[in-house]
């Protein structure tokens, strides 16, 4: 695997690795409000609901009404793959970058790769 820096320049690494954070977050809150109320005092339920929060009410215009509540986060996290996986790579200028080409999941399988392999 090549270093994601070697390959985009450190703009594309930077928002990448921003907007992936954000996405993974949303997708956290989603599986904690599983188990959890979104009022819970589980401090990790209370941090993703902190962090999120702002963005929730940010794309509150453009949620369907019908989305329950408990998904509206992960509808979020939609957009933003969305972006990363087809907006991205359009901007760069590249036709294709293949379902493992973002550099923040390909750090963590690289990381994963060599705690678990060598």
């Amino acid at each position: 695997m090549d270093n994601p820096l070697s390959i985009f320049p450190i703009w594309v690494v930077a928002i990448d690795y921003v907007l992936g954070t954000i996405m993974w977050t949303l997708i956290g809150r989603t599986a904690m409000n599983v188990f959890l109320p979104v009022d819970s005092s589980f401090f990790f339920m209370r941090f993703f609901v902190r962090v999120t929060q702002p963005l929730v009410q940010l794309f509150k215009p453009i949620t369907p009404k019908f989305l329950l509540e408990p998904l509206v986060p992960l509808y979020i996290a939609w957009f933003i793959f969305m972006f990363r996986f087809y907006l991205m790579p359009w901007l760069l200028g590249y036709s294709v970058m293949g379902m493992l080409s973002f550099p923040l999941e390909g750090e963590i399988t690289r990381a994963l790769y060599e705690m678990f392999y060598r």
